[in-house]
């Protein structure tokens, strides 16, 4: 039996080994629905994927597939867990391999603490973001690599992603740019895996436009929905770095437990994500922990140079305008 691999796999709380997979897959089939982790898998004429498609393929997330066949789904034999056991599990199950993208906000950064790894900053001259990353990295003693970016490395991610991103919208691509750089910086350092906070956002109630949601349940219900398209998105651009995001807060234990949380306990007072703050501030500096930063393609300066470039281009008013122009199928 030929088993192919992308990404790990994880039953009953235990990383498994390729040997170990095989056996599984020889002896107790049966098991494959219950499989955790980050993997497309493809071993005779089937093939299964994660419950949340975290990694690219060609059938749907969580389910697994022979001979053109679904024959079950993907359920991960993962117990049920606190949210900080669960974040501290998740962590600790990707922490073997790989550089953590980091910002110095309280997603990356508790990721990068619990993980261990060195950390992998980017952002343009003078932004927010790498002043940030380098006080929160010497804050928690972490060794992170900041990356200075120009113009001209805006410009040549904006032409790698637009042709492959499903909906190229200004956030969207502004997000996808930045993914780009972070991880072609990843692989350049020789690294394959990127861990990232993407997800805690969604899961936690981490955008400004939270504080004055009139339904806070429906609008946070609505985007974790969009998490496996965004997942889509950003592991298609880290594909083209040979690169795979690893993404502990889309584990199926943080995903229970935050969802388990009241909108009213996630947002409130002024403060976003106030359950993760709270665990976070118990391993990480209170002041990181507690602190607020900006989205990454505005806290990176990648923002600002996209709009620069759709002005210097005569799209003084429309970035959507500009992007729709530049795309190869236009």
């Amino acid at each position: 039996m030929q088993v192919t691999l992308r990404g790990w796999i994880e039953f009953r709380g235990r990383r498994l080994t390729l040997p170990e997979l095989g056996e599984i897959l020889a002896r107790h089939p049966e098991h494959i629905g219950r499989f955790g982790g980050e993997f497309l898998l493809s071993w005779d004429r089937c093939i299964a994927r994660d419950l949340y498609g975290i990694v690219p393929g060609d059938i749907e997330p969580g389910s697994v597939v022979c001979d053109g066949k679904m024959i079950c789904g993907i359920r991960p034999d993962a117990p049920e867990t606190g949210l900080e056991e669960g974040i501290l599990t998740a962590v600790r199950l990707r922490s073997d391999e790989g550089i953590c993208a980091f910002s110095g906000g309280v997603d990356s950064s508790l990721v990068a603490f619990l993980s261990g790894r060195p950390c992998l900053a980017v952002g343009l001259a003078g932004s927010h973001d790498l002043a940030h990353a380098r006080r929160a990295a010497d804050l928690m003693d972490l060794p992170c690599n900041l990356i200075e970016l120009t113009e001209r490395d805006v410009a040549e991610a904006l032409d790698a992603v637009l042709p492959v991103i499903p909906d190229p919208d200004p956030t969207d691509v502004a997000i996808a740019v930045t993914q780009y750089l972070i991880t072609r910086s990843a692989r350049e350092l020789g690294h394959e895996r990127v861990l990232s906070g993407q997800g805690a956002d969604e899961l936690f109630g981490g955008y400004a436009r939270y504080l004055s949601s009139p339904d806070l349940e429906r609008d946070l219900s609505r985007d974790v929905a969009g998490l496996r398209r965004q997942a889509l998105r950003d592991q298609i651009v880290a594909g083209l770095n040979g690169t795979l995001l690893s993404l502990p807060y889309l584990d199926v234990r943080v995903v229970r437990a935050a969802r388990a949380i009241p909108a009213a306990e996630k947002v409130q007072n002024g403060v976003r994500k106030k359950p993760l703050r709270e665990v976070a501030a118990r391993h990480i500096p209170p002041e990181i922990a507690w602190y607020e930063k900006k989205a990454m393609q505005y806290g990176t300066g990648i923002g600002k140079v996209l709009r620069k470039m759709a002005r210097t281009n005569g799209y003084k008013r429309s970035l959507q305008g500009y992007l729709d122009q530049k795309r190869p199928d236009r």
